[in-house]
């Protein structure tokens, strides 16, 4: 790679994840979970942007649009330092300057999305693109740098819908789906931590799994896109995957105000109203994003009339999105 090629800024699009299913099938020796989850990528995506830096000081960060928290808990930057440990330093080995790195934040934080695992598979594919090193990691070698920094970052790597097993770490692609079902995502503002999730979790399971038939639902979602699903297809299975969640009753305790969204943007709505990961975003199927942006509207007035309750300690991001398939370009 050339002198002027290391100084062009790399730019990489971090898409937010939606679990079109989320089964625990048990608790593991280090103490985190096996899963087997059916995950998708959406149109909403973060945007990175890095650019070496100079030979001395270190990596830096710049974050704009939605607050993401203090910039040493940023996974961009622990990943960005995860890839440089695993290139390595000596003769043969690509430069591994130091990055500035720009971070456009889109995607809800803490909501269940992903953005942040995201964000670091977007900074390990940028950097390693920055240094010309991107023939330094074979596939595995990456898969395991992402899931070094983040249980989610290994499924982005992926490129499009996939099945996603063991601690977040083994991932197989699946064909997909045909078309761009439309997605309308609901994040109240409210606080649903992962780890408090979890724990209310074990606490009512100890070391077993979740609901067999949730597992029963995520194996064969998982089929039938390794096959290729249509989207009207997806759409009309809306009423199984909203409840194949093994979280869902978790997050409720953690957050009880979800249930009263929930319910009421299932009246509202007279749709399936699904949890992504651990919450709080919520969910629910369109044929189209069309369909989704109307819906969009309409939770809109009745969150400002009070239809819908308001919890939290601000106002709920409502994001009509779609599917990505990995074969097109993104747009919110």
């Amino acid at each position: 790679m050339t002198d002027a090629a290391h100084r062009t800024p790399i730019v990489r699009l971090a898409p937010a994840k939606l679990n079109l299913t989320l089964a625990l099938v048990g608790r593991r020796d280090d103490g985190l979970h096996d899963l087997h989850s059916v995950l998708v990528p959406l149109a909403l995506h973060d945007i990175l942007t890095v650019a070496p830096a100079g030979t001395t000081g270190g990596d830096t960060l710049h974050v704009a649009g939605r607050d993401a928290g203090p910039l040493d808990d940023n996974l961009v930057l622990r990943a960005i330092s995860a890839a440089r440990a695993a290139v390595g330093e000596g003769p043969g080995r690509p430069p591994t300057p130091p990055l500035a790195a720009r971070l456009e934040k889109r995607i809800p934080v803490a909501a269940g999305l992903g953005g942040g695992s995201s964000d670091a598979a977007a900074a390990i594919d940028a950097a390693l693109d920055a240094w010309g090193a991107t023939d330094a990691l074979d596939p595995a070698r990456r898969q395991a740098v992402a899931a070094s920094v983040g249980s989610d970052a290994p499924f982005f790597l992926a490129g499009g819908p996939a099945l996603v097993e063991g601690r977040g770490d083994q991932v197989t692609r699946l064909t997909g789906i045909r078309g761009h079902p439309g997605i309308l995502l609901v994040t109240p503002a409210v606080a649903v931590r992962t780890p408090d999730v979890f724990a209310i979790f074990d606490g009512s399971h100890g070391a077993g799994g979740g609901d067999g038939s949730v597992r029963m639902t995520s194996a064969h979602l998982a089929q039938e896109l390794g096959n290729g699903l249509s989207a009207a297809d997806l759409v009309a299975r809306a009423g199984v995957l909203a409840s194949a969640n093994d979280l869902l009753a978790s997050a409720a305790l953690v957050a009880p105000g979800l249930v009263q969204v929930r319910r009421a943007l299932t009246r509202l709505l007279g749709r399936p109203i699904g949890l992504s990961g651990s919450g709080p975003t919520l969910w629910t199927l369109y044929p189209s994003l069309g369909e989704a942006e109307g819906a969009a509207v309409t939770v809109e007035n009745a969150i400002a009339d009070g239809t819908v309750p308001s919890i939290g300690d601000g106002r709920a991001s409502i994001i009509p999105t779609t599917i990505r398939t990995g074969q097109e370009g993104a747009s919110t």
